[in-house]
């Protein structure tokens, strides 16, 4: 889950990183008040998420209240890059002598953790990484040991900070660690790291990715969801408990057991498209390895609310799971959406193989729902249910 950047600064503030004061407001008229409490000036900043907002236009210095308010104004409602903005951020104003960039994140390749810094801040770092590599010191933090201040002491130099904002650099990288392994995140940047007039080190900007598989570890993170932006068949799946994404441009529900075979699912059934109009897989489902009838009928009741979706193809290999579990559970649900008044017009194409595969088949022969086709094979069934999508 990523952050806006306002919610970044809270969890950054939580952790003593070094960061100015700021609100964040959804009205232009609210800015009047909060310059006010910030000293009379503002930066009033696009909440998206999305980089290049000051290119954009999304970043602009508010001289008093009544400027605060009209750059609020200015900025509420424009769209950055395919976003809309619907909060600002008003942030306390800075005396910027330099800018620096530090950031923390997992390292899947190497399987580890690394950070990253340069002296070169304030611009995109893949700018900095293309036309001066050099420039960006990357470093590798084990697991166990974490950043130690030796191993922060080991990032400063690497990265060629001044000696004279060394040791505040050194403290806010441990601070920074802090935030990435007590929150769980995947990655926490700094963009700019800022050298004030001063000479106080602050984290300007801050960009924050949280694990959402940790999120029992983390109650509190469900507060920080951006839930008006959510897929609001995706916010129905995760109530549920189930494993759903939505894809885009596909009229083909998807229902299987398992990552592996869903993903395998979603493939032959890209490929049997291709004969049929291009019917592509509408969803990501995977209802699991011990799925239930419950977590069966469930996961159906989703994929048939999709207005994009066609037809169904419910694929699955018998193991925990078993198919007359699998089986039941689509029976209940054809019944528990009729019992709704909910007209199901769209075709199942369902493939049982394994477990209890043969009661499984049984129990949606006697069941005899007209919408209901039965294929032994997962090419065959791909196929005819691509073909149901494309008609």
């Amino acid at each position: 889950m990523d952050l806006f950047e306002y919610q970044a600064r809270d969890i950054f503030a939580k952790h003593d990183v070094p960061v100015l004061a700021g609100e964040v407001i959804d009205t232009p008229e609210a800015a009047r008040a909060v310059t006010e409490r910030l000293g009379g000036r503002a930066v009033v900043k696009a909440q998206v998420k999305v980089g290049g907002r000051g290119k954009a236009g999304g970043v602009k210095l508010a001289s008093d209240p009544q400027d605060a308010v009209d750059k609020a104004g200015a900025i509420l409602g424009m769209d950055i890059k395919g976003h809309t903005v619907h909060k600002v951020m008003l942030a306390q104003t800075a005396d910027i002598a330099e800018e620096y960039y530090v950031s923390f994140l997992l390292d899947r390749t190497n399987r580890t953790f690394l950070a990253m810094a340069s002296v070169e801040g304030g611009v995109e770092i893949e700018e900095v990484a293309a036309t001066n590599p050099e420039a960006l010191a990357k470093i590798a933090v084990d697991p166990i040991d974490g950043v130690t201040e030796a191993k922060a002491r080991e990032i400063v130099e690497a990265a060629k900070f001044p000696a004279d904002i060394a040791d505040q650099v050194v403290f806010t990288l441990q601070k920074l660690w802090d935030v990435f392994i007590k929150e769980d995140a995947l990655l926490v940047e700094v963009n700019p790291l800022v050298k004030t007039g001063d000479g106080k080190i602050i984290a300007l900007d801050g960009k924050v990715s949280l694990d959402a598989n940790a999120e029992f570890r983390q109650p509190g993170h469900a507060e920080l969801e951006d839930k008006a932006a959510a897929n609001p068949l995706e916010a129905a799946a995760k109530a549920k408990g189930l494993n759903y994404v939505k894809l885009d441009d596909g009229n083909v529900g998807i229902i299987g057991n398992g990552a592996g075979l869903v993903m395998s699912t979603l493939d032959v059934v890209a490929y049997a498209g291709e004969a049929h109009g291009g019917a592509k897989p509408a969803n990501f489902l995977d209802i699991g390895g011990g799925a239930s009838a419950e977590v069966m009928a469930n996961g159906l009741e989703i994929i048939l609310g999709d207005p994009d979706v066609k037809s169904v193809f419910v694929n699955v290999f018998g193991g925990i799971t078993a198919c007359d579990a699998v089986a039941n559970g689509i029976v209940q649900a054809l019944d528990l959406l009729a019992g709704k008044g909910e007209e199901v017009t769209k075709p199942l194409v369902v493939r049982l193989d394994g477990n209890n595969a043969e009661l499984g088949r049984q129990i949606l022969t006697d069941a005899n729902h007209p919408l209901v086709e039965q294929v032994d094979t997962m090419d065959g069934a791909a196929d005819r249910a691509a073909e149901l999508a494309a008609k």
